[in-house]
């Protein structure tokens, strides 16, 4: 039964963090740290790394803090927990990071009605260059509209 409750745990946590990307980016990124976050909007640097990446570095500090507290205290849930949020900060990079902005040049040729989807209502997002109006949505969770043929 242990292992049912960590399964759902590492569930919970991942379809939580599609919450938390969605609210940090709507209320935060667009928000107070908008100074963080505009130059993934409007690239005015040469460097690889963005000033928004500090919101992937914020939440891992927060994964490896549940992973210290699974080993050094006894919070079993750290360990879930701690992989879930890991877990859904791999698939944004992957998804995001890698597939939509080409960060590096992989995943190039996919053309799938999801890999379409994902790039259309992205691409929406992108359009607005400035703090606001600009549709917020999560990484998995993307509105149905945005997936036609």
């Amino acid at each position: 039964m242990h292992f049912v409750y960590w399964i759902l745990i590492f569930l919970g946590t991942y379809c939580f963090m599609e919450f938390m990307a969605w609210f940090t980016h709507k209320y935060i990124m667009h928000g107070f740290l908008w100074s963080l976050h505009k130059d993934h909007h409007h690239k005015d640097h040469d460097s690889w790394f963005e000033r928004n990446d500090t919101f992937f570095i914020f939440y891992a500090i927060v994964s490896i803090g549940f992973f210290l507290l699974w080993k050094y205290t006894s919070f079993w849930p750290g360990l879930p927990i701690g992989l879930g949020i890991f877990a859904y900060g791999l698939s944004y990079f992957l998804v995001h990071d890698i597939f939509i902005h080409q960060r590096f040049k992989m995943f190039r040729n996919a053309n799938n009605w999801y890999a379409r989807g994902v790039r259309r209502a992205h691409k929406i997002h992108h359009k607005h260059l400035g703090k606001d109006d600009g549709e917020c949505f999560g990484m998995l969770f993307v509105p149905f509209k945005y997936f036609k043929k």
